[in-house]
Parts: C-alpha cells; sequence; structure tokens
C-alpha cells in the first residue's frame, strides 16, 4: 500500500503538507522567541522612561531651596512593568504635573501611529489648575522606538509637528510651559 502513495500526485501533496505544517512548528517558535524578546525590550524601555524622569527630579531637586519635585512611584523595578495594562509616572510640585502615560500597542511592533516603528506608546500630558480651570491639557505622544537608527524614546506633538528624542532637557521645556 505504501507504494502506492510513492507514486502519486497525491503523495507529492501530502509531502508538501508534511513540510509545511513542519514548518509551522519552527515559525511558532520563532514567534514566540520574538514575543519573549520584545518582552524584554519593553521593560527595559520603561525602566529607561523612569530613570530619565529620576534624573530630572533629582537633578531639578538638588537645585531647589524651598520645595522638592515628588517623583511617583518612587522607584520602578522591571518586574513593576505592566505590559497588558497602562503604566503610569508622574512628577509634580505644588499642582503642576507632568504625566507620563504608556502601554504595549496590540501588536508586538507598529507604526500604525508613528512613521518609526515602535513597542511602547503613550503620552506625556503636562497641566497646572488654570489648564483645569479652561479644559485644557497640553498632550504630547510618546513612543519607543525599536529601530537600528531610532531606538529611543521618542515625543510626537500633533499639534506642531514636532518630533525628537525625550530627555532631561525636553522634560524642562514641558515643565516650563506649566510654570
Amino acid at each position: 500500500m505504501a507504494s502506492h502513495w510513492n507514486k502519486s500526485p497525491l503523495h507529492d501533496r501530502l509531502k508538501r503538507l508534511a513540510e509545511s505544517i513542519d514548518a509551522l512548528v519552527e515559525r511558532d517558535e520563532a514567534q514566540a522567541r520574538r514575543a519573549i524578546e520584545i518582552g524584554e525590550h519593553r521593560r527595559r524601555a520603561a525602566c529607561e522612561l523612569f530613570a530619565i524622569c529620576q534624573r530630572f527630579a533629582r537633578d531639578v531637586n538638588e537645585m531647589l531651596e524651598r520645595t522638592q519635585l515628588e517623583l511617583d512611584p518612587p522607584d520602578f523595578p522591571p518586574d513593576s512593568f505592566r505590559e497588558y495594562d497602562v503604566n503610569l509616572i508622574q512628577i509634580h510640585v505644588r499642582g503642576r504635573v507632568l504625566q507620563i502615560e504608556f502601554q504595549a500597542p496590540d501588536t508586538l511592533i507598529s507604526t500604525e501611529d508613528f512613521r518609526v516603528p515602535y513597542i511602547l506608546e503613550g503620552a506625556i500630558r503636562s497641566f497646572n489648575q488654570d489648564l483645569l480651570d479652561r479644559n485644557a491639557v497640553d498632550e504630547r505622544l510618546l513612543f519607543f522606538c525599536f529601530d537600528r537608527a531610532d531606538t529611543g524614546w521618542r515625543y510626537f506633538d500633533a499639534r506642531t509637528y514636532q518630533s525628537g528624542m525625550l530627555t532631561e532637557q525636553y522634560l524642562i521645556t514641558v515643565m516650563e510651559s506649566i510654570l
């Protein structure tokens, strides 16, 4: 009976089907490894964002005499990153707030809202009581770009189309806008 299958067109199709199924296993395993790798990059990126905020708050606080910037949360170990939920970092002083919210996009790597591939997305919002009284909150989009030439946290201001790297210098600019 086996010799009948070996010589028929059906045998050739069955063989191709079996090879395709075997290749599926390899592709699925590669995808699972890629998802784990992206998850690790996301945790490191979240910690990097917190480190930028922490350096900013520390550097400003070293120069303040009468008050302090508050950083919430006060620390951000890698296991505090919530991959399937919203993450929040706030820097505030006397009713002036920088609020950074970020999360993973629906796909491992996305270009839906920004031209450079990214693995985390979010926003940096800045506000004070005057802005809240006018129902206004300044918002810029944030992306952790995952591209060989552009890896790192980037902001994008949809009103002005300005974009750049998220740095302490940029946080100074945002904080100045709400003082």
